[in-house]
């Protein structure tokens, strides 16, 4: 395990990859852009260093000896302090691709990618990360849909039965996104931008999975989902009439 170790605090990313030659660039190229890079071979080494100091980000192979990708991050999304996962996958099938969102990663990349993408990619996820722990306008702002309540200072969601539901920080920006606009067709492109902002890639898949993921959560049904409507040729519709109190 490598790590550079800093002379004051800056954004720390642990890059999990067992492939010596791709870590290496992948740390140089981020080392270029101001980050502190740790580099890691497998989950253990990762336990090892997050144990030992403050990470910001984590990198993550699909494809690692022993315990694999998905197994980490699974383990990282429900630790007590969300730290949060680009999975970087060497396959080329959307399932791979999905599995990783499905269970907690913020957005993945498939090799072989673009340094400047990677970059991107870094810099979106890091943004939203400091964003949902940053004061915001919001803070004290309650929507109220269907008997749900989303609480945008704790960005704690409720079901009607007041059990609290777990989000995703992207899940999270897309639901507050249809919340804003409700009973709007709202485009595909337009909640990409919104959630996503300049560091989208053409032809980014990330919303769609999200979309899956949120409905599932709101237990609305994928055949005929009645909270988030699919319109043909249009994008998408938040149905219910959306209230809000608070500032």
């Amino acid at each position: 395990m490598q790590i550079n170790e800093p002379s004051d605090r800056r954004t720390v990313v642990a890059i999990v990859e067992d492939d010596r030659e791709i870590a290496q660039l992948m740390a140089e190229l981020l080392a270029r852009e101001g980050y502190e890079v740790a580099i890691c071979r497998d989950g253990s080494e990762l336990d090892r260093l997050a144990a030992r100091r403050r990470l910001d980000l984590v990198l993550l192979d699909l494809m690692l000896p022993g315990e694999d990708g998905l197994s980490i991050c699974r383990r990282l999304h429900s630790a007590p302090v969300r730290l949060p996962v680009i999975m970087i996958t060497a396959k080329g099938d959307d399932i791979d691709r999905i599995l990783g969102l499905e269970v907690g990663a913020d957005d993945y990349l498939p090799k072989p990618f673009n340094p400047r993408e990677l970059v991107a990619r870094v810099r979106a996820v890091l943004r939203r990360t400091r964003l949902a722990h940053r004061p915001s306008p919001l803070t004290g702002r309650r929507y109220r849909f269907a008997g749900w309540v989303l609480d945008a200072g704790s960005r704690e969601l409720l079901d009607p039965q007041g059990e609290a539901v777990e989000l995703t920080g992207g899940e999270y920006d897309l639901l507050v996104a249809l919340l804003d606009h409700p009973q709007r067709v709202l485009t595909r492109d337009q909640l990409l931008d919104w959630t996503r902002g300049r560091d989208a890639a053409p032809y980014d898949r990330t919303i769609d999975v999200q979309l899956s993921r949120l409905r599932r959560k709101l237990g609305d049904d994928p055949r005929k989902p009645a909270i988030i409507r699919t319109v043909r040729g249009g994008g998408y519709l938040f149905a219910p009439p959306v209230e809000f109190a608070g500032p």
